[in-house]
């Protein structure tokens, strides 16, 4: 099972955290960061000028996409609004995050 996490959780950076990164959120439940979520074209089916907006370059010219992480789900629970979120670095080097 993936999961879909928005990029704004709780002030977390997750764009820029390393891949292998783990989440673990409220009293049990846990997540592992495998990727970017990669938009298609199909997203401007749900609002014209969304793929735009979920994508934009760094001064390098390189693709930022904006759009959240995957995961995967390592231990299940109930999540709730307000439920800490502790977070588990992988070890070094980190590997940055590629779109899945």
């Amino acid at each position: 099972m993936k999961w879909l996490i928005n990029r704004r959780a709780r002030g977390i950076n997750l764009l820029g955290l390393p891949t292998g990164t783990k989440l673990y959120i409220g009293e049990k439940a846990g997540v592992e960061i495998t990727g970017l979520r990669n938009p298609c074209a199909q997203i401007d089916n749900f609002q014209s000028g969304l793929l735009n907006a979920v994508l934009d370059r760094d001064e390098n010219g390189n693709l930022i996409r904006k759009s959240g992480v995957m995961a995967i789900v390592l231990t299940g629970g109930v999540v709730r609004v307000g439920d800490p979120v502790r977070i588990d670095l992988p070890p070094e080097p980190f590997r940055p995050l590629e779109r899945v």
